[in-house]
């Protein structure tokens, strides 16, 4: 535990998504894309446990299947109402913080998510009841950090209704800084990119992270965000793979 509060990585991931269905099994380098999410996390110094926050549709028996091999656990909600599944799979282990994590964020840097539980915790910023890293876009999209208690996700379920927040997890929170402390933790040096983007929701995204895990792995079974923002610094090519892709508004669900 750090500083005496349990802290959960909840990742959520379904199988029926609509732009690349499937997408949160897909093989990156011979393995499913949410094993190497997890294979990620598990190196965190402060996560203490991981919860795949999957749904209750007979298509996500892969999911489970998979938390079963990997020893962690999974919590099974409604596929629309997000914030409920993720917050019922924090209660379902105890945690006092959720690190929220999204099935699509395969790169997902383990330095990075314990740099921001420690930003969340330092005193300086006088208790936060929330931190991010894309609020303001300045690191690549795909490298995305959200720590919050699971108090705080357990008030917003209370404060509203509406379809959006509940399909976005913490979009009320920091949507609404006036009811809540809230820090965006930026950029800074060769992490800026925020037109980068290293995250899965279409085809060419998928062939992208792909190739990146199949470049990287051989090299570095840890490697980090900064490996992949140099190896694409060194293969502008790269770029040209998912170029085409528009990133989704959160109004589009």
């Amino acid at each position: 535990m750090y500083s005496g509060k349990k802290i959960v990585a909840t990742i959520e991931a379904r199988m029926t998504s609509s732009r690349l269905p499937g997408k949160v099994m897909l093989p990156l380098a011979g393995k499913p894309s949410t094993e190497r999410l997890i294979e990620r996390l598990k190196r965190s110094k402060y996560l203490d446990e991981i919860v795949i926050a999957t749904t209750v549709n007979d298509a996500d028996h892969p999911l489970v299947d998979l938390a079963n091999r990997l020893g962690v656990k999974y919590f099974r909600g409604s596929e629309l109402d997000v914030l409920s599944r993720v917050l019922g799979a924090a209660q379902s282990v105890n945690a006092d913080i959720i690190c929220e994590v999204t099935g699509d964020c395969p790169l997902v840097d383990h330095a990075l998510i314990d740099r921001g539980i420690e930003e969340f915790f330092a005193p300086r910023h006088g208790g936060l009841d929330y931190l991010a890293n894309f609020i303001t876009a300045s690191f690549p999209i795909g490298i995305d950090v959200q720590v919050f208690p699971t108090a705080v996700l357990a008030k917003v379920n209370e404060l509203t209704q509406d379809p959006i927040d509940h399909t976005h997890v913490s979009y009320y929170i920091y949507n609404h800084p006036e009811h809540f402390r809230i820090y965006n933790w930026t950029a800074e040096g060769e992490y800026y990119w925020p037109d980068l983007r290293v995250t899965l929701d279409e085809k060419e995204d998928y062939e992208l992270l792909n190739k990146i895990f199949e470049k990287l792995l051989p090299v570095n079974e840890d490697f980090t965000a900064l490996d992949v923002i140099r190896l694409i610094k060194n293969e502008p090519e790269l770029l040209e793979i998912n170029k085409n892709v528009r990133q989704k508004e959160a109004s589009e669900g």
